[in-house]
């Protein structure tokens, strides 16, 4: 009797976390489209303002997305939970302005970009088949990726000051390694339920992917860049 119970409990957790992996992976993609759109209006943006002053622009940036990751947060279990996440990821798109405005004007800045973008995808689908089908628990990750994340942004707001770029493009480097690690990690997180709310799981991807793809198409531009 306690074996049947033991498999029924055991198999509404695997069907609870497969609901929460399959509304995850649907709202992430859902979560593109307002993306590509704010990427477009961004692309034709002057963002004359942030080269002036960009220490404030990095501070009253990350002031608008912890406000909006509050909001978020406070509205996970309704849908307008779902409406600050898209409002979210199209700001994100808004401010890929002034990297894609840089890549595009380069001769091969439609190849770079594609690439950077066909270059996510891969390993968001390879890292990701590994979380889902590994027996391992990979949440001590965790604690080694959020020390890594601190001392990335730590690195960054030092970079704003001596503008070296060697180091920007090794800061670029561990984050396309850090950001990886967070999807392994998040998966996992999922599949070993962790993470049982699929709108903090999808902003928790989408802010993974927005990062690889950012740092990713940034080493691209620098190694692959043609000016003629």
């Amino acid at each position: 009797m306690q074996n049947n119970f033991d498999v029924a409990s055991s198999s509404q957790s695997a069907l609870a976390t497969n609901k929460v992996l399959r509304n995850t992976y649907a709202l992430l993609g859902i979560s593109l489209i307002p993306t590509v759109i704010g990427a477009l209006i961004g692309m034709s943006m002057n963002f004359g303002f942030m080269a002036q002053s960009p220490i404030l622009f990095f501070i009253a940036t990350l002031g608008i997305m912890f406000g909006m990751f509050y909001l978020i947060r406070k509205n996970k279990d309704s849908s307008l939970g779902v409406v600050f996440l898209l409002g979210l990821t199209f700001l994100l798109g808004m401010l890929l302005g002034p990297i894609l405005q840089a890549a595009f004007s380069l001769s091969n800045g439609g190849q770079i970009v594609g690439l950077a973008a066909g270059g996510t995808a891969t390993i968001f689908l390879v890292l990701s088949g590994i979380a889902t089908t590994t027996k391992r628990d990979l949440s001590s990750m965790g604690k080694f990726l959020m020390i890594g994340l601190v001392l990335l942004i730590l690195a960054m707001v030092v970079n704003m000051f001596f503008q070296i770029p060697a180091m920007s493009l090794a800061i670029s480097g561990i984050a396309v390694l850090i950001f990886s690690g967070f999807i392994l990690y998040d998966v996992n997180r999922i599949v070993k339920g962790g993470e049982t709310n699929y709108i903090m799981a999808t902003l928790a991807l989408y802010l993974n992917i927005y990062n690889l793809f950012v740092h990713l198409l940034h080493i691209l531009m620098a190694l692959m860049g043609n000016r003629d």
